[in-house]
């Protein structure tokens, strides 16, 4: 197959890697320093999986720069394992495979956009920041129904997450100045995430910093992706620790209009006294049903802008249960679970 070429189409950063593949990329304000994020997608309109994974993955490596690559998450929608296959493979001709994690998604959306079927997002993590990483294989959840089994989740998922998090104890410099952040991508989708979370947070406890989002649900989709191989029935866990600080906000939200509103207002405040000249990036971890709720997917993105603006790296995925502060009625609103319906926020910020 014959290498895409690059071919600048406008000056909004909208480029054409290959024919039929539409790659999209971020750009960013904060100083090039410490840890850096970086952002890329590509819509496959030639049904070419694999030259869109190489695409991709070159346009991310160009937007990274000099900085040290250090990890790459990966929110990907296409059907069927073989093309899923594909798309990795071209991914792995350009980047590490260790380097390489992520999850089948709904779609993504980046600043330049919003994607489903056929298209991969990437947030590329470079420079300055210590990245580790884990993965609890065969959890044994994947074929039972909460309704029927869920005295099984729960104690399956809850050692799950414990088993996780030991692997990933949480770092520290001494001083405790050290900013970390835990991303769990994982093949346990709303309700089976909340116990997922709860056996994490007993060897983080619950104000660790935790994001992330379960993959895909519906039949051949449920891969979550590890150090370059794709895995069922698995959760996988990054954790990132630095010279950082991290500011978190879920919404939950269920008809258009409220969609609309709480994606702003969770934005906004995400952003409450963080400088935008200090913010290395957003990741928004976002329910495939709140999306169904959207009459154009596009209102929930600019919704989003509005507060953030159009430039600092923005890495979304909708996925099948959030992880992150829950904006439900209890006793517990706020606090860092696992649950449907939500956008969970994560501003990193110097």
């Amino acid at each position: 197959m014959n290498k895409p070429t690059l071919q600048i189409l406008t000056a909004t950063l909208l480029i054409g890697l290959l024919p039929g593949a539409l790659w999209r990329a971020s750009s960013a304000t904060a100083a090039e320093t410490g840890l850096i994020l970086r952002t890329v997608s590509v819509v496959d309109e030639d049904e070419e999986p694999q030259a869109a994974g190489r695409a991709a993955a070159e346009a991310l490596l160009k937007k990274l720069g000099d900085a040290p690559l250090k990890a790459v998450i990966v929110s990907e929608c296409f059907e069927g394992e073989e093309s899923k296959k594909a798309l990795l493979a071209g991914l792995k001709e350009v980047l590490p495979a260790e380097k390489i994690f992520g999850l089948a998604t709904y779609g993504s959306f980046t600043q330049k956009g919003c994607t489903d079927f056929d298209a991969v997002g990437l947030l590329g993590i470079g420079g300055d920041v210590d990245v580790r990483s884990a993965v609890v294989k065969n959890t044994g959840t994947s074929k039972l129904v909460y309704q029927d089994h869920q005295d099984a989740i729960d104690k399956k998922l809850k050692g799950v997450g414990a088993a996780l998090a030991k692997q990933l104890a949480p770092a520290t410099d001494g001083a405790g100045t050290k900013g970390n952040l835990l991303i769990c991508l994982a093949d346990a989708h709303s309700p089976k995430n909340a116990p997922l979370v709860e056996g994490i947070q007993t060897v983080t406890g619950v104000d660790y910093p935790l994001t992330g989002g379960s993959a895909n649900k519906n039949a051949g989709q449920t891969f979550v992706y590890y150090q370059g191989k794709m895995l069922a029935d698995s959760v996988v866990g990054i954790h990132l620790s630095g010279d950082f600080k991290t500011a978190m906000v879920g919404r939950q939200a269920k008809t258009n209009d409220t969609v609309i509103r709480s994606a702003k207002e969770g934005m906004e405040k995400a952003l409450a006294g963080v400088s935008k000249s200090q913010i290395n990036g957003v990741l928004a971890f976002n329910c495939a049903g709140r999306r169904s709720k959207l009459d154009d997917y596009e209102e929930e993105l600019a919704a989003m802008q509005a507060p953030l603006g159009k430039s600092l790296p923005l890495f979304g995925c909708y996925c099948a249960g959030e992880i992150g502060p829950v904006d439900i009625e209890t006793d517990k609103k706020g606090q860092i679970g696992g649950d449907g319906w939500h956008v969970m926020f994560t501003v990193i910020h110097k």
